[in-house]
This record gives structure tokens, C-alpha cells and sequence, in this order.
């Protein structure tokens, strides 16, 4: 199976929809029950699974979550195993995703350029229409 296939593409999200439901079902209070899993990569063998998971919160807040679901991996990977029928079940790498932070961040600085740009064009309208 090659990684770009239609069937690595379910395989991946099959996988991503069973593990959100997981998470959402975990009772570890360390786990945000808010946290989302953005995209998963399994490897063409099925050996190895990268989940990148996004929680809204601090750093330290995304980290405890992601300690909580590596603590948690045990039963993840049994539920997987038991809800996606897979030759093999990978085994789960959990990586903190701040992508979605990053994005934020970015439309803000954006929007603050943009009402700066417009604040500069402003006063000169104001000239033009005096005269």
C-alpha cells in the first residue's frame, strides 16, 4: 500500500474518527475533554500511527493532556483494535498540534496591519475633502 492510496486515505481517517471518539470517552482528568485530534498518518505497513491532537489552552495544558493520552495508550490502542478491523494495530505516537493557535495568532496580526493601513489612509481622505 502506497502512502498517498485511497485506501491509506480511509485507513487514516478511519483511524481518526475511532481515536476522537476514544479520547472523548477517557476519564483521565489530566485529558481535556475538549481535545481534538486533527489528523493521523499511518504508515503504509499499519506498524506506526502520528496522531496530532489540538487543545485550546496553555502549553503546560497541552502537554499534561498529551502525557494523560500516552499514560492512556494501553487502552486506546485495545479499543482501536476492537473498533477498526486492521491486520495490524499501529502503535500511537501523540503529537501537540498548535496550528490552530498559529492560525489565530496570524489573523490577528493581520487584522491589526489592516486597521493600521486603514488608520494611515484615513487622515488623508479628510485633507482632500477640507480643500
Amino acid at each position: 500500500m502506497r502512502k498517498g492510496s485511497i485506501k491509506n486515505t480511509r485507513i487514516n481517517s478511519e483511524v481518526q474518527k475511532e481515536l476522537s471518539l476514544i479520547i472523548g470517552e477517557l476519564k483521565d482528568p489530566r485529558v481535556d475533554p475538549m481535545a481534538t485530534v486533527t489528523d493521523v498518518n499511518v504508515t503504509p505497513d499499519l506498524k506506526y500511527c502520528t496522531a496530532y491532537v489540538s487543545v485550546l489552552g496553555d502549553e503546560a495544558h497541552g502537554q499534561e493532556t498529551i502525557t494523560g493520552l500516552t499514560n492512556a495508550m494501553g487502552f486506546i490502542r485495545r479499543e482501536l483494535a476492537s473498533r477498526v478491523n486492521l491486520r495490524n494495530t499501529p502503535e500511537l505516537k501523540f503529537i501537540l498540534d498548535r496550528s490552530l493557535e498559529y492560525g489565530i495568532h496570524m489573523s490577528k496580526l493581520i487584522d491589526e496591519v489592516i486597521a493600521k493601513d486603514n488608520e494611515a489612509h484615513v487622515p488623508e481622505e479628510n485633507d482632500e475633502q477640507a480643500d
